[in-house]
């Protein structure tokens, strides 16, 4: 992970939230790809095989682990990029370590120790989502479960704290606190937007808000940004509600670009 934030620009983790079809997946990979080579920044593509943790029983959760992956892992060897995907139990570390570059802890699960060991035994990169019930300082003890296995290649996502029953705060001052442990700090742009728990059993969401988050996260020194992208949020399988449509993402990166060598010159 450290390579990642290595360089002046922060980098990106982004992609549909869930594996839909392969087309989707080269559509969104070859376009994003296609940017952040433009403005230099490091790209790293995000897609679930599966969604396990859904409103409703009756949502979307995945086309079949085994078409999802092989296409995850066409995904990175067509493009030459790191790909990340989330698992959700200790038998799935190890095989979807097999397709992808960097597993994914999600939020609710940032506690599990069984589920942080399985990820660091594999060897590769272990990005954990701050859960929304945590304070930034707790998420050092979640570092230290993969660090204990000898895997130091760890990562922290913010995305935000349960406000009341469907909202999310996001208190920028974790940014900085979560950095302090050496490792490399992601803003969630797109699920701290979330508006949960809706009686629709359908997650809302405020995606007018993605630049805010993004800009904010930039500014106080975030290492990467992580958006959800797709070409059409309203007819996607998941997550539709807080994703950025794909047209929009290439002048957003520009500004971000842009506020970041600024910021890198405050620090120089």
């Amino acid at each position: 992970m450290r390579e990642l934030s290595a360089g002046e620009q922060f980098f990106l983790i982004a992609g549909p939230c869930v594996v839909e079809s392969r087309q989707l997946l080269f559509d969104v990979a070859g376009a994003v790809s296609e940017t952040c080579a433009k403005f230099g920044i490091p790209y790293v593509f995000k897609a679930s095989y599966r969604k396990a943790n859904r409103s409703s029983s009756s949502s979307f959760t995945g086309i079949g682990d085994a078409e999802a992956l092989s296409y995850l892992r066409e995904v990175g060897e067509h493009f030459a990029v790191p790909v990340t995907t989330d698992i959700h139990s200790d038998g799935e570390a190890a095989m979807a370590a097999e397709s992808v570059d960097i597993l994914q802890i999600p939020a609710f699960l940032c506690r599990q120790t069984s589920l942080l060991h399985a990820a660091a035994d594999t060897g590769k990169a272990v990005n954990i989502k701050k859960g929304q019930f945590m304070s930034p300082e707790a998420m050092g003890f979640a570092v230290e479960k993969v660090r204990e296995r000898g895997n130091d290649s760890v990562g922290l996502i913010e995305r935000g704290n349960s406000f009341g029953y469907q909202d999310l705060v996001v208190d920028f001052r974790g940014i900085p606190v979560m950095r302090r442990f050496g490792v490399p700090v992601i803003m969630d742009c797109t699920h701290s937007l979330q508006q949960p728990n809706q009686s629709s059993g359908v997650t809302g969401g405020r995606p007018e808000l993605i630049e805010t988050m993004a800009r904010a996260a930039v500014a106080v020194g975030a290492d990467g940004l992580f958006i959800e992208t797709h070409p059409a949020p309203s007819r996607a399988l998941s997550d539709g509600a807080n994703m950025l449509p794909l047209e929009r993402l290439e002048p957003l990166l520009e500004r971000l670009s842009a506020l970041r060598s600024v910021v890198q010159s405050w620090e120089s």
